[in-house]
């Protein structure tokens, strides 16, 4: 009160979007978060990340796998300062998960060898395939997850 602003409250922000070929059916979903870069909101990805493993009825391995995977990226990584973007789409029996944007994940991707527990090895452990795109002049992370379904479950 003396002098000080009030504090602006941080909120996440979540859109969820389909996305609608010709034919008029759905060819992919995606749900886009952003969050403060502040370690703190890292739960709220694991929290979208679990509500969207439910509604699929993936299996507790492909949640684990992807939440350890994210978890890989957005610990102890500078994200410039500024928000991170974590784009998740649904396709073709995979879910692609877009992270960023990051200075130097390159970098740390292609540090130490093959023998390192390392960015890279972790990554390759539980994705099916990892990308680094550079944009803005930043990178950003795209991850290709396979995923299983649980039978008898309801979607």
């Amino acid at each position: 009160m003396f002098g000080r602003s009030p504090a602006k409250p941080v909120t996440p922000v979540v859109r969820s979007t389909q996305w609608i070929g010709l034919e008029g059916d759905v060819i992919a979903d995606e749900i886009r978060l952003t969050l403060p870069a502040d370690d703190a909101f890292h739960s709220v990805a694991h929290l979208v990340l679990g509500g969207l493993a439910a509604r699929l009825n993936l299996t507790f391995e492909n949640l684990e796998d992807l939440e350890l995977a994210l978890d890989s990226l957005l610990l102890e990584r500078p994200s410039d300062g500024r928000e991170v973007t974590l784009r998740v789409l649904l396709e073709d029996g995979a879910l692609r998960v877009i992270v960023g944007p990051f200075s130097a994940v390159r970098a740390e991707f292609e540090e130490g060898g093959a023998d390192s527990l390392n960015l890279r090895r972790i990554l390759a452990a539980v994705c099916d395939s990892v990308e680094i795109e550079d944009r803005d002049g930043s990178q950003w992370v795209e991850l290709t997850k396979r995923i299983d379904v649980l039978k008898g479950g309801s979607g």
